[in-house]
């Protein structure tokens, strides 16, 4: 198969997984310039049938975490096929699978057996709870992370129920995790010559994304609880409502409090003993909010935007998933790419790794099922470089 271009070219990576913490990893690892097989059961990748919405048939979910990869379908359950299964294993520099843990073991293509004829590869592992013994047996869904984590007793009103966030958070944060341990172990091969087995979870990676609530309760011994949009330890820093809609207002420190205030035309709250210090404005929010919303409430949205900004101080409109494209495109970060030439190109949202001398690039558009099956059928029968110079 044709090399890449970009900083992971010549990288061969067996995609065995799907859904999507999976795919997001090895869709990174693609725009980079790795060579991605992705593996798939006769059925397919789960999410191609995830819709609506739709691009022309195809599941926009599928769509958004597949582009750069070849796609070939094999059943694990075939000779044949598995035949094929375990030299792209033995051939492949990283391996990324997220079936149950343990769960390939009976097709002889857990990391253990695949390292034994590839020592060098680098094995990821992604699950919803770990492979010991109390989490290797559960599903792992990310609504049922965002559930036992904590983060949903976290989102939402305070009088209201908890809510899941509208993304799934830590799938795409484990599929993050999974590609830096990727690169971590490719690292640490270039010297020793070896390979690793680099695991991660959702679990783990949520209470790492909790960050600052996580740490309340380790580290100080509190249970973080719902605050609607508030933040327990800023203020402001949240919407507060203008003349025809709600602003995001960030003042994360006393320079830009006192900006604010200075632009709000009430400069003396700065001076204010109740407000002087972020601890002091977070003790007496319910002070300081009125008067706020009191000034804001003269004027529009983006009226204040305009000014606050100019002041140096962050805010932001409230946006719709449009309006945040539309904004990013009104900045320059020209947020969407097209993937793929001619008719059978997708508009897909650009990596947002920004490299100066090779760039992510955008080849291949998410593939059909089995769309390079015969390509790749052929390129595993056919005799490799290190099997050729071990047969001579």
């Amino acid at each position: 198969m044709a090399t890449r271009s970009g900083p992971l070219s010549g990288l061969l990576v067996a995609d065995f997984s799907r859904i999507l913490a999976g795919p997001y990893a090895t869709m990174l690892l693609a725009d980079l310039g790795a060579e991605v097989v992705k593996v798939e059961s006769p059925g397919g990748d789960d999410t191609r049938t995830w819709s609506p919405p739709v691009r022309e048939g195809v599941s926009t979910y599928y769509l958004g975490v597949n582009r750069n990869k070849r796609s070939v379908a094999l059943d694990l359950k075939d000779e044949s096929d598995l035949a094929s299964a375990r030299e792209l294993a033995r051939r492949a520099d990283v391996l990324v699978e997220n079936f149950k843990p343990g769960g390939l073991a009976r097709f002889g293509l857990d990391y253990d057996t695949v390292a034994a004829t590839n020592p060098g590869v680098v094995y990821a592992s992604i699950s919803g709870f770990g492979s010991g013994p109390g989490g290797r047996d559960l599903p792992g869904y990310d609504l049922m992370v965002q559930a036992i984590s904590g983060l949903m007793s976290l989102t939402g009103d305070p009088d209201g129920p908890p809510f899941r966030a509208g993304i799934s958070v830590f799938d795409v944060m484990a599929g993050l995790h999974a590609s830096i341990g990727v690169l971590a172990a490719l690292h640490a091969r270039a010297g020793s010559g070896r390979g690793q087995h680099v695991e991660v979870n959702l679990l783990s990676s949520a209470l790492s994304g909790l960050v600052n609530q996580s740490s309340a309760f380790v580290a100080g011994g509190v249970v973080p609880t719902r605050m609607g949009n508030s933040h327990p330890s800023l203020f402001p820093y949240e919407p507060m409502p203008c003349a025809d809609g709600d602003l995001i207002i960030t003042a994360g420190n006393n320079g830009q409090f006192r900006r604010l205030v200075e632009v709000l035309g009430v400069p003396e709250l700065a001076d204010d003993p109740r407000f002087r210090g972020n601890e002091d404005r977070t003790a007496h929010r319910d002070e300081l909010r009125p008067l706020l919303v009191e000034r804001l409430a003269t004027r529009t949205t983006m009226e204040w935007f305009a000014d606050i900004t100019a002041a140096g101080v962050p805010c932001g409109p409230i946006n719709s998933v449009d309006g945040g494209v539309a904004f990013a495109e009104s900045v320059g970060l020209d947020p969407v790419v097209l993937v793929g030439d001619g008719a059978t190109a997708v508009p897909s949202v650009r990596n947002p790794i920004r490299l100066s001398d090779s760039p992510p690039d955008y080849v291949l558009p998410p593939p059909s099922l089995d769309e390079h099956g015969e390509e790749i059928r052929r390129w595993l029968a056919a005799p490799s470089a290190d099997t050729e110079e071990t047969d001579g």
